[in-house]
């Protein structure tokens, strides 16, 4: 601003296993955001560097960051990002056709993935044909259809009601379960308490990085 240069991440240092389940806390303004936006090839650092699945994303270019995206990184955000005039099918085939994906071969995998996620009846149905629990779900379904090395959700029972948030947040320990490798945005402790691993920002540093065994996460 100005003169003024304003660093929203300051010496974020911290590595993520495969197949672990991270929450990542912090008030307004601690740079949660800025550090989703990296670990999901949106951005790319100023300095130091950002490794992914083996490959030295920060230092790619547009188009190559646009690829590693659309094969690497599954993305769940609080306010769905459907299309509203496409049925869950169609939504959840977005990626593949993106990715160059032969029709037959997107159909297949888009059912299956919505099965995953109990919605096998619903593929053709629109959002304001479902439930905001539903559309969700249908968001998770998008994410894992390309087989993502992470999976980064954002706030995703921020538009939900209590009830329906436990329901996403089982479907999200059945992923982790699964293997799945999980970075998940919240600033609701309840929501963290499901991670096994939780690590803070405040002012644009790690505040804090506490990991607890699976099975002393929080099951709903």
């Amino acid at each position: 601003m100005g003169g003024e240069t304003i660093h929203a991440l300051r010496g974020v240092d911290f590595e993520v296993e495969r197949g672990e389940y991270v929450a990542i806390m912090g008030p307004s303004g601690s740079g949660k955001s800025t550090l989703m936006n990296m670990l999901g090839c949106l951005d790319t650092p100023d300095d130091g560097e950002y490794w992914l699945n083996g490959q030295l994303v920060s230092k790619m270019n547009d188009r190559q960051l646009a690829a590693v995206r659309n094969k690497e990184v599954g993305f769940v955000f609080q306010t769905f990002n459907l299309l509203p005039r496409a049925d869950a099918l169609h939504n959840v085939e977005i990626p593949m056709i993106y990715a160059g994906m032969k029709r037959r071969e997107r159909i297949e995998r888009a059912r299956n993935a919505l099965q995953r996620v109990g919605l096998g009846e619903r593929t053709k149905h629109r959002p304001s044909e479902m439930s905001g629990g539903q559309r969700q779900r249908v968001a998770v379904a998008r994410a894992l259809v390309t087989e993502p090395s992470i999976l980064l959700a954002d706030e995703p029972t921020g538009n939900l009601d209590s009830t329906t948030s436990n329901d996403i947040m089982k479907l999200f320990e059945e992923l982790h379960a699964a293997n799945h490798t999980i970075l998940l945005v919240t600033h609701e402790a309840d929501i963290a308490a499901h991670a096994e691993r939780t690590v803070t920002l405040r002012d644009g540093t790690i505040a804090d990085d506490t990991r607890r065994p699976r099975e002393d996460a929080l099951h709903a």
